[in-house]
């Protein structure tokens, strides 16, 4: 079994807590659904989040939703003019049989537009 990477991103409408725990979790489970994994295949998950977003850490919906023996940590993306508000973007490793090539990145409402190269 191999290690792969998997990105992801998701555009919050308004910096709320609850409605960032909302879009982080679907993020995470679309994630683990169109990749076929459980909880147990995960080693690491490293969210970021733009200046924007201090609401809450992202890495608490990851952890509500039933993911709390996996390593996770929050940091703040680089705070670049004219980049996408509101975005929480992660990056996790996980044991999988899937080649490289078979990985389904996830990106979510606006942030869709971060990886218009990748199939919807």
């Amino acid at each position: 079994m191999a290690v792969q990477a998997l990105r992801g991103a998701t555009q919050l409408d308004v910096d709320e807590r609850e409605h960032l725990l909302d879009r982080v979790a679907e993020l995470v489970r679309e994630l683990m659904r169109r990749n076929n994994l459980t909880s147990e295949d995960l080693i690491s998950i490293v969210f970021t989040a733009t200046a924007d977003v201090r609401s809450e850490f992202p890495a608490y919906a990851a952890r509500a939703i039933g993911i709390t023996d996996v390593p996770l940590l929050c940091a703040q993306e680089l705070d670049v003019v004219g980049a996408m508000p509101r975005v929480v973007r992660l990056l996790a490793h996980a044991e999988t049989d899937l080649p490289r090539d078979k990985i389904r990145h996830v990106y979510l409402h606006g942030a869709r537009e971060l990886r218009t190269d990748l199939p919807r």
